[in-house]
């Protein structure tokens, strides 16, 4: 996550959603962002529709649509909001509906839904604005799902990419951070999504989902796939090859492959007072 200009003062890590110069970032190369990011897992998806009154589906900060053609895919009516139009464009010429805005500022303009799902953005979004804003556009019975992978890489990968960034991004805050974030940090921040969602009073109480799984990399699709990650999408050219040869050199100390341990997160509730 690369320093934001001086000119502007630098948000708090507890608010991500103010740094909006890093939340609509991810677009610059969407193609990209599409193809190396992974998908959700088809469980979470199945649990969400389900537990949803009917078929149609708000999904927020959308993006290139990744999570919105699985529930597409599951039988399910998306539109999706986002605020980049490099991505929304992306997901438009894959078949989705997109109206380009911040969730905060986007207009419902009366319309309802079934499900109110936010894949790997709920961060980028004011959890409080969000939280009641979403609970106006659910129907009776509606769900609000938020949801997003955890994946450190095993140390081997995991430090010498923390010290190529140091190097290449010597002001960066993210260079506090350890170079493995403990699973505890991210269920953490998930049960602070749930806590703003029980301050509304408008939801039932929220419950915390779990789901683990792995995926094997090779070199080049790991390398293909960080330059989409927030701490590299505003990254000089210089500083991401500095940073990418050195994990690539990680990586082919490890034979060239390695496995990832993911951890996919969700908070969800249903809207009060509806069955």
């Amino acid at each position: 996550m690369p320093t934001l200009p001086r000119k502007q003062p630098e948000p708090s890590p507890a608010e991500p959603h103010k740094a909006r110069q890093m939340a609509e970032s991810f677009g610059a190369d969407a193609q990209r962002y599409d193809q190396a990011r992974p998908s959700y897992p088809d469980a979470l998806v199945t649990r969400i529709v389900a537990g949803s009154p009917g078929p149609d589906v708000l999904d927020i900060g959308c993006g290139t649509g990744i999570a919105a053609r699985q529930f597409q895919a599951a039988g399910c009516a998306v539109l999706g909001v986002e605020p980049d139009s490099r991505m929304a464009d992306f997901a438009r010429a894959r078949g989705l509906q997109v109206e380009v805005a911040a969730f905060e500022a986007w207009q419902p303009a009366g319309r309802t839904f079934d499900a109110v799902i936010a894949a790997q953005s709920w961060h980028w979004v004011d959890p409080v604005v969000g939280a009641v804003k979403a609970a106006h556009v659910l129907r009776p019975g509606g769900r609000l799902a938020l949801f997003g992978h955890v994946y450190e890489p095993p140390t081997e990968v995991a430090e010498p990419f923390a010290a190529a960034y140091r190097r290449a991004v010597p002001d960066s805050p993210l260079n506090a951070q350890p170079a493995r974030r403990p699973l505890d940090l991210y269920q953490a921040a998930y049960a602070k999504f749930a806590d703003k969602i029980r301050e509304t009073e408008q939801f039932n109480d929220p419950e915390q989902w779990r789901f683990n799984w792995e995926q094997s990399y090779t070199r080049d699709q790991w390398l293909d796939l960080l330059p989409t990650t927030g701490g590299l999408t505003q990254l000089r050219p210089d500083q991401l090859a500095e940073v990418l040869e050195a994990v690539g050199g990680a990586i082919d100390s490890l034979g060239g492959v390695f496995t990832m341990n993911y951890t996919t997160l969700a908070t969800t509730a249903v809207l009060a007072g509806t069955s």
